[in-house]
């Protein structure tokens, strides 16, 4: 992310929390679909981390147009609700990090699928990135 919107940047950084948090929710469907044998735990718990991301990926929609329809001018309520939903994003986006080691680390059909390790290692760099965004902003702001 460029850090030359200044104005802007609420909205561009819930912009880029709504982008990664629809690719988190995807990744846990490749997950399951890379991994045909995957013990039925760690299936059960990528979907209810999809539900989960899908969630929080419909409420920084929400927030994305109300800052639209504030036309950026941002109450300080709002603007502290924002630096709220990105901790809370951040904070999500490392506990799903954490669950994606433990598949690839704990999960049989992980250990046992070259493919999957490197693609569950992509999608906790893609998330990664996301955090480092994130963090960026929160202690920019703070």
């Amino acid at each position: 992310m460029q850090f030359y919107y200044g104005s802007q940047m609420p909205l561009r950084v819930l912009d880029e929390a709504e982008f990664w948090k629809e690719q988190e929710s995807e990744h846990t469907v490749v997950m399951r679909e890379l991994m045909s044998d995957l013990e039925q735990e760690y299936v059960d718990a990528l979907k209810r981390w999809e539900d989960v991301l899908n969630t929080t990926h419909q409420q920084v929609k929400r927030y994305v147009e109300t800052v639209v329809r504030s036309d950026n001018q941002l109450s300080p309520q709002l603007y502290q609700q924002v630096l709220e939903l990105v901790t809370f994003c951040l904070q999500e986006s490392v506990a799903f990090t954490q669950f994606c080691r433990q598949v690839k680390s704990e999960s049989k059909a992980a250990t046992a699928n070259p493919t999957a390790r490197v693609v569950i290692d992509h999608i906790i760099d893609e998330s990664d990135y996301f955090i480092g965004i994130a963090q960026t902003i929160l202690y920019n702001k703070h």
